[in-house]
């Protein structure tokens, strides 16, 4: 484990035995590690039904990385390849989550229009933990344009994460109001999420969605909620790395488009 993550972030470590449900404030709850789902482990462990019960705001991808998930207002939705949102059954599993009670400490009216790397520059001028900690962010808002994707489910023996993404569908979604949900972990995290920030995105229909590429906002609401305590349940044979470089860096390259 990265010093500084220990030194920023308490980071508590569960097994299947040990989940119970709690929401407590500021309080992150992962499934998996962002490396061992870029080693292929796409076998959900956890189902969405237990999630929820530690958070209604987050994202993630569903079993066998059946699509992009998408977690907002404690409702669990599945984004297809083609940018539908789904509803997704509590009882399906999930092989990597991140969920939080989203309680917003930061509330600033946005007004556009704004890029992405904009929206996401002010965000960071606004972190109340400051930017060792990790933060769930939230927007509101109505978009020119939001491009995304989503990716499509897969079949054992599986790939790992780096070569499925050359898979993955692009859209664009034009002229509509939609919520921003994801988080922003700091460097030093590498190992266990993505670093920096990662946004899904579902339409105020709920209807469309997916994973954030780039976008146009017009005008809107950021929200930041902390959180300087990560709950990791970790499945058999998953453990959280040493070092976070090399999953920092290979994280980093499946989250651009291509």
């Amino acid at each position: 484990m990265d010093d500084r993550l220990l030194h920023a972030l308490h980071v508590r470590a569960l097994h299947r035995a040990e989940l119970a449900p709690e929401r407590a404030p500021h309080v992150v709850f992962q499934t998996s590690t962002i490396a061992a789902l870029l080693d292929g482990a796409y076998d959900g462990d956890v189902t969405i039904g237990e999630v929820l019960e530690h958070g209604d705001h987050g994202l993630g991808t569903l079993d066998a990385l059946d699509g992009e998930l998408v977690v907002v207002d404690g409702a669990a939705y599945r984004a297809t390849v083609a940018g539908r949102l789904e509803p997704v059954d509590p009882a399906e599993r999930t092989p990597f989550a991140v969920v939080i009670p989203f309680a917003a400490d930061v509330r600033v009216e946005l007004d556009g229009p704004r890029r992405l790397d904009e929206l996401l520059a002010e965000a960071d001028r606004h972190l109340p933990g400051g930017p060792a900690l990790a933060h769930a962010i939230r927007v509101d808002g109505r978009f020119a344009r939001i491009r995304a994707r989503s990716v499509p489910r897969q079949a054992r023996p599986y790939r790992p994460l780096a070569e499925v993404v050359a898979q993955q569908r692009v859209f664009e979604l034009h002229d509509l109001d939609a919520t921003l949900v994801g988080f922003r972990f700091p460097d030093a995290a590498g190992a266990l999420n993505v670093t920096g920030h990662h946004l899904h995105v579902a339409d105020a229909a709920r209807a469309r969605g997916g994973h954030v590429f780039d976008l146009v906002l017009l005008e809107g609401t950021l929200r930041i909620d902390h959180s300087s305590e990560v709950h990791a349940e970790l499945p058999p044979g998953v453990g959280i790395a040493t070092t976070a470089a090399a999953a920092r860096a290979a994280a980093a390259a499946v989250e651009r488009e291509r």
